[in-house]
């Protein structure tokens, strides 16, 4: 484990925005700031707030406190970047993706030039299908040598099995925790869980272990960077439709929003 060093006041994070009335997290290196958070054993909860996100945790008010008592909520959606932009306020999209993804390749080096050798940083995958879990764990072991994955659940674990899965959690204590069941069952789970492991990093990321373990795949860039990640989704999973209805009611909101006051 990683040497403690010493808080200083200028890392604590500034005064969140507000995105319908939701907390949004405004910092220039949110990579640095988790791994200072590893550091100092302080636990955190990482919600990776979208429109569609958004607009469900206005319908969800138990959604929407678990949205409130998050330590970090990045602005992971081009429509919060967009509710942002109409406010005077330029941000860049943090990918929830690209950020677990940053901090799974930092665990390895928790401390850069630190005077002697340090651990990595242990590392659970809890989420998705049967065996897309594993295949993702695999994936990264092979991509980051080093790399202290020490546990992978699928998502479809029976509400028996549950409580011997909260002891292995318990007992093994990683210090990163990717939770991978969509949204809001990822936030209300870990929100109920995180006691479990009160020093970890927990992360909701969706669908990303389809992606590490290859049986999907991300848009092509020229789409992320125009923010149409959402297009390439749906054309991928075509039976979201009723849900992506969130984002032009999310971009009319925000408009009328801006325009009242």
């Amino acid at each position: 484990m990683a040497e403690l060093v010493e808080r200083r006041p200028d890392e604590t994070l500034p005064k969140p925005a507000t995105v319908l009335g939701l907390p949004i997290h405004l910092m220039p290196d949110y990579l640095a700031w988790l791994v200072q958070q590893l550091q100092h054993q302080q636990g955190v909860h990482v919600v990776t707030l979208n429109a569609e996100m958004a607009m469900q945790a206005e319908a969800n008010p138990e959604l929407a406190a678990v949205i409130h008592r998050a330590e970090l909520v990045i602005p992971d959606g081009a429509g919060v970047v967009f509710y942002l932009a109409l406010r005077g306020q330029r941000v860049n999209r943090c990918p929830g993706i690209e950020l677990a993804a940053a901090l799974l390749t930092q665990s390895v080096a928790p401390i850069p030039n630190a005077p002697k050798p340090t651990q990595p940083y242990s590392v659970f995958f809890y989420g998705g299908a049967p065996d897309v879990c594993e295949a993702a764990a695999q994936s990264w072991q092979a991509r980051v040598p080093g790399i202290a994955i020490v546990g992978t659940q699928d998502g479809y674990l029976s509400p028996d099995a549950q409580p011997q899965f909260q002891q292995t959690l318990k007992t093994l204590q990683p210090n990163i925790i990717l939770v991978g069941l969509g949204v809001p069952r990822q936030e209300f789970w870990i929100a109920e869980n995180r006691h479990l492991c009160p020093n970890a990093v927990w992360i909701g990321v969706g669908g990303s272990f389809d992606i590490w373990a290859g049986t999907k795949t991300r848009a092509p860039s020229w789409l992320r960077d125009n923010h149409l990640e959402w297009v390439y989704r749906l054309y991928q999973e075509p039976w979201r439709w009723r849900r992506m209805l969130a984002l032009p009611q999310f971009a009319w909101k925000a408009v009328v929003t801006r325009v009242l006051n």
